[in-house]
């Protein structure tokens, strides 16, 4: 799995449909998953810090959880089926941790509440993301290929029987 934060929303241009980013921390790869106009407002009222006159369904559950003494550890974007995302909530009381199906928006603005872990299984990232800096992923891929350039396969024998103490 591999870590991902909310890089913030963006508008789709032909359809004006909102996006939620999320990016690695490297941040060289983007996962954009389409949400609702609502959804996008639940994220943005954390974003941007804005506090509602009245708390909205996601504050609602984050007090919940803080009420009822349970702790949203993470979530989980672990799948991608028919262009939708499926994701889970792992949530916790004592020793006791449940795993709660949820919708990838839902989830994402609960995590943004409670300060959660915002997880993607990397088949997810592998099939949906796409890439930021392309020019760092290039100059990488071209770094690696000098350095397997360079080597001499003797000196890679000699590197593995020194490590190994013959």
């Amino acid at each position: 799995m591999i870590e991902m934060k909310v890089a913030g929303i963006a508008l789709e241009a032909a359809t004006r449909s909102p996006i939620v980013l999320l990016r690695d921390s490297s941040e060289r790869r983007a996962l954009p998953i389409w949400i609702s106009q609502d959804q996008a407002k639940a994220i943005l009222a954390v974003l941007e810090d804005q506090t509602p006159p009245r708390p909205l369904t996601h504050d609602l559950m984050a007090e919940l959880l803080q009420q009822w003494e349970l702790t949203l550890e993470s979530i989980i974007i672990h799948s991608l089926q028919h262009n939708t995302f499926y994701a889970s909530l792992r949530v916790r009381q004592g020793e006791v941790v449940k795993e709660i199906d949820a919708r990838p928006s839902d989830a994402i603005a609960l995590a943004l509440r409670t300060q959660a872990a915002i997880w993607v299984m990397e088949e997810v990232i592998a099939e949906a993301s796409i890439p930021v800096d392309q020019e760092a992923d290039e100059a990488e891929q071209e770094a690696f290929r000098d350095f397997l350039s360079e080597i001499n396969p003797a000196d890679l024998i000699q590197h593995h029987r020194s490590q190994r103490g013959n």
